[in-house]
């Protein structure tokens, strides 16, 4: 009897050994909604951790990318990039970044894309890129009052430019024998071209050389301020990537000529159209 006995007790005692470790498993697998949330979000190559399109771009390039009334970050591109992401099962991380450091940031993987108004022209050696999808061009504008009426009456003037801007290479390229004629021998840079702008409205420079997307988004805000005086280049925007990272830039071109056909790019454009933006400059079909 007392053999039975402990028989029954050794028997008690394993059942319950098993059901508390039973308890502590589901309570490991369980987690908190977030990282339940997390697993469900990986991408479908089993164990495999999500992908995460990291966009490197300028928060003071008005429509592309920069902040709005509401203090959030908004912009054509950034809203591009983030149906883009959605559209492929990807996490999307906007990364404001410092402009002239955008080729150490993407060399080092602190972003894997530059998305904001990224002229691709005399560039194609330094980046793998995405199809071009915007045309665009480089401009110089002044005060509609500043009695400069051609490039010709820039000569002695003070002509402000955003630091390692495509406008800056037009000068110090192509029209460099215009840029020459300038005071100081060569555009003035900035930062940015919101506190260009303010200079140039202040009148502390004489003229500034841009994006005409960055000119008609200025314009659009103070229509009678501002006059284009003549137009440098014409070039493209497109999606910069690191050199060989050909899968990525195919994968991004392929869903923004898919948002073209769906009607979502013309949507877009005209959200920002108020800024100055044209579906007509949209250019991959």
């Amino acid at each position: 009897m007392a053999m039975a006995k402990r028989k029954t007790w050794a028997l008690a005692a394993a059942a319950a050994m098993l059901a508390l470790a039973a308890a502590l498993l589901a309570g490991c697998s369980g987690g908190s909604g977030e990282q339940s949330a997390g697993g469900d979000e990986a991408a479908s190559g089993g164990d495999a951790e999500q992908f995460t399109l990291t966009v490197g771009f300028d928060q003071s390039y008005p429509p592309y990318g920069f902040v709005g009334d509401d203090g959030e970050f908004t912009g054509f591109d950034l809203d591009l990039a983030a149906e883009v992401a959605e559209r492929n099962g990807w996490a999307l991380d906007l990364q404001a970044i410092d402009w002239d450091a955008k080729d150490a940031l993407l060399s080092s993987g602190s972003i894997n894309c530059i998305w904001n108004g990224f002229t691709m022209e005399g560039r194609e050696g330094d980046y793998t890129f995405s199809e071009p999808y915007m045309i665009n061009g480089q401009v110089i504008v002044v005060k509609s009052d500043s009695g400069i009426a051609s490039v010709d009456d820039l000569a002695g003037k003070t002509v402000m430019t955003q630091v390692d801007s495509a406008a800056l290479d037009v000068l110090e390229g192509d029209a460099a024998d215009l840029a020459a004629t300038f005071a100081g021998g060569a555009p003035q840079t900035i930062g940015d071209y919101n506190n260009a702008f303010m200079q140039l409205e202040s009148g502390m420079v004489d003229a500034v050389a841009c994006d005409l997307s960055i000119a008609n988004y200025q314009m659009s805000a103070k229509p009678d301020t501002y006059t284009i005086l003549d137009t440098l280049s014409s070039e493209h925007y497109a999606v910069g990537f690191k050199q060989g990272d050909e899968e990525l830039a195919a994968t991004v071109t392929d869903t923004l000529r898919e948002m073209y056909e769906d009607g979502t790019v013309q949507e877009l454009c005209d959200k920002y159209a108020e800024y100055g933006l044209s579906f007509e400059n949209w250019v991959l079909k």
